[in-house]
């Protein structure tokens, strides 16, 4: 296990810059998330550390080790790619060492190496097939061994569970985390799903064109979006935007919105006294909208409105509603399944005024984020 440490990292091809100035520190053991849309430069950061692309500008340094010039097959680091990249013509058995016999590991260390790793990642019985012969997930499986077999320091994990169904990746994310949790290894991973990241990482780096967004615990990210990209991006289904503008009388404030008046919890007025008539994006996510008949006990800060519903979409056990305001505005809000609500019917929520996020159209940064930029 190591502490890996990248320092204004930068990679380019021609004039495109794929990664632009990556600082980000991971703890020994940690799990971490590489999280953005394609093209990012997620898979070019993993493969800098890996060592299968050169270092522009910056460093990278592994367990206090500087590692940019030290060849791949130097580094005490494991990858697993999209693709699974296992022999086809090796049984399951050659695949998983293959890396050892490299190595020149003895043969009855070796063995210890296969049969611990089997057991763990539940391959037993499978060993003499060949890849063509298992299903999606166990080929995930093989790959995940073939990788935890070499004892590495650091295993990078480029969207491996991309190519499975939705049920299998399921059980794949559980499993990946009990793995972590038994191995204890420090866990790059990449990944555009943000359930996946959500559900597995520590700590989440939140990528967009090659530059870090925002790095943050998967609860933060969601509470506390630092940008408009980040309030974009994590989140589903996704966050409610609208155009508003800051409304000051006395000592209290709201926002003006297409959607009505906004009332803010009082802990966050004093943050924008001073910001009258100052035009800003509105976010609130469905969660934090709520029917009304749904709320037991009402807070001076909820806000009422009224919505024509447009279409119910069932989510299994609860429904997402696409409404309109009088004015026009599209409204997305979570209710529960019991509802009977159709298209057609109006209906009264309340928006929760703890959870409304402000935005600076110009810099799309949060006006509540938690370092008082605005």
């Amino acid at each position: 296990m190591a502490e890996v440490l990248l320092k204004g990292l930068t990679k380019r091809y021609g004039t495109h810059c794929a990664v632009d100035k990556m600082d980000l520190s991971i703890r020994d053991g940690e799990f971490i998330s590489l999280l953005g849309p394609s093209g990012c430069g997620k898979t070019t950061l993993l493969r800098m550390i890996a060592g299968l692309e050169s270092v522009d500008e910056g460093e990278v340094m592994v367990g206090g080790v500087l590692y940019n010039r030290l060849p791949a097959q130097k580094r005490n680091i494991a990858m697993v790619f999209q693709n699974y990249a296992l022999f086809p013509h090796m049984t399951i058995r050659n695949n998983i060492i293959f890396g050892l016999r490299l190595k020149k590991i003895i043969p009855i260390k070796m063995e210890q190496k296969l049969t611990w790793v089997i057991n763990l990642l539940h391959l037993k019985g499978l060993e003499n097939r060949l890849p063509r012969e298992l299903s999606g997930g166990q080929r995930q499986r093989v790959a995940l061994a073939r990788a935890l077999v070499l004892d590495p320091d650091v295993l990078l994990l480029d969207e491996p569970l991309s190519n499975l169904d939705a049920a299998l990746r399921e059980t794949a994310i559980e499993e990946l985390k009990n793995i972590h949790r038994k191995v204890g290894k420090t866990i790059l991973y990449v990944t555009h799903n943000q359930i996946e990241a959500m559900t597995m990482s520590e700590r989440i780096a939140l990528i967009n064109g090659g530059t870090l967004v925002q790095y943050e615990t998967p609860k933060q990210l969601y509470d506390h979006p630092g940008t408009l990209f980040t309030a974009e991006f994590i989140g589903s289904p996704p966050m409610n935007f609208f155009r508003g503008q800051i409304l000051v009388e006395e000592k209290s404030a709201g926002i003006e919105s297409p959607i009505g008046f906004l009332r803010l919890n009082k802990d966050r007025t004093p943050q924008i006294l001073s910001m009258h008539s100052r035009e800003v994006v509105v976010g609130i996510r469905p969660q934090n909208i709520y029917y009304v008949e749904h709320v037991a006990q009402r807070r001076h800060t909820d806000t009422n409105i009224e919505l024509a519903i447009e279409l119910v979409e069932n989510l299994g056990d609860r429904s997402l509603i696409v409404a309109k305001s009088s004015g026009g505005t599209l409204v997305r809000f979570m209710v529960s399944r019991e509802e009977e609500l159709c298209p057609g019917k109006v209906m009264s929520v309340c928006v929760d005024g703890r959870s409304i996020h402000l935005f600076d159209p110009q810099t799309r940064l949060n006006i509540f984020s938690q370092d008082g930029r605005i």
